[in-house]
């Protein structure tokens, strides 16, 4: 089985890199941007032909949701196109795409954990991109899983637990907000759920024939200055942390108040055990 993974040097590409070794008979390609332009067909096509691979799942995506602002053109290039050009080159192929996406789908208006059902509401122009590609997967290709998700931080790339440990090195005191509410998701605990989806449907394809969109993010909930204090606490780390509201930091987009997402769905089809976000985090540390 080959499994193709697209943005092999952002955070998710990295932690799938990081398990792969577990898997052996899956033989991993990983496409950095260098090695596969998504925004362009016959870069995809190219990679396709020459590896022939069953699975595709894409990392690779415009994630910097407040440049996303400025750069809409750039934001829809990748979030968009580039999606739509790998679900074209998987149908051709007959390989199975499996695409990342997010909570910042949603408005964050609801109170309750948002399941698969809910209608899509986004705020901002990551958001938005990032729906769009969702829907161009959907009008293109069959054979798709859209796997949603929030808050990813590994020990790889750029994220928020990297961030909060920098500036705890820098200052004695850090102000973080407290009224957005999510889930923390570890990138290698979501790598696993990605290729429990390739190796399952590899095996088992009449039974798990269940396409479509499905949530992803470690169990519980907390505020970006809960994450911070259990950051801190697992790391023995002391500094001033102050919560604040929202609105007395302000960014260029807006963010979703409430984006617990919920995981019967992708719990009951494919078996798969979930960590609390504080297991995976003191796990990280």
């Amino acid at each position: 089985m080959v499994v193709l993974v697209t943005g092999a040097n952002g955070q998710l590409g990295q932690a799938i890199q990081f398990i792969s070794g577990n898997y052996p008979p899956i033989d991993f390609v990983f496409c950095t941007s260098s090695d596969l332009d998504i925004t362009k067909i016959e870069s995809c096509k190219e990679i396709f032909t020459k590896h022939q691979p069953n699975f595709c799942i894409n990392a690779a995506a415009y994630t910097a949701v407040d440049k996303a602002e400025s750069e809409p053109e750039k934001a829809h290039l990748i979030n968009v196109v580039g999606a739509k050009n790998l679900a074209e080159v998987c149908k051709e192929t007959g390989a199975t795409l499996l695409h990342v996406s997010t909570d910042f789908v949603f408005d964050g208006n609801k109170s309750t954990p948002y399941n698969e059902q809910d209608i899509p509401n986004p705020t901002g122009v990551y958001g938005q991109t990032k729906l769009d590609g969702e829907k161009a997967i959907q009008e293109t290709l069959k054979q798709h899983f859209i796997i949603r998700t929030s808050w990813v931080y590994s020990q790889f790339a750029n994220n928020f637990m990297k961030t909060m440990l920098r500036l705890a090195s820098e200052r004695d005191s850090l102000s973080v907000v407290n009224d957005q509410i999510g889930t923390p998701t570890n990138a290698v605990d979501l790598a696993e759920a990605l290729v429990k989806i390739c190796t399952d449907y590899n095996l088992q394809p009449t039974i798990y024939n269940h396409f479509g969109i499905y949530n992803f993010s470690n169990e519980g909930q907390c505020s970006w200055y809960d994450f911070a204090k259990k950051i801190f606490e697992v790391n023995n780390i002391t500094i001033e942390l102050n919560p604040i509201l929202a609105s007395q930091y302000p960014t260029p987009a807006k963010r979703p108040a409430f984006s617990v997402l919920d995981k019967s769905k992708i719990k009951q089809i494919f078996g798969l055990h979930i960590n609390p976000w504080q297991d995976s985090l003191n796990k990280t540390i």
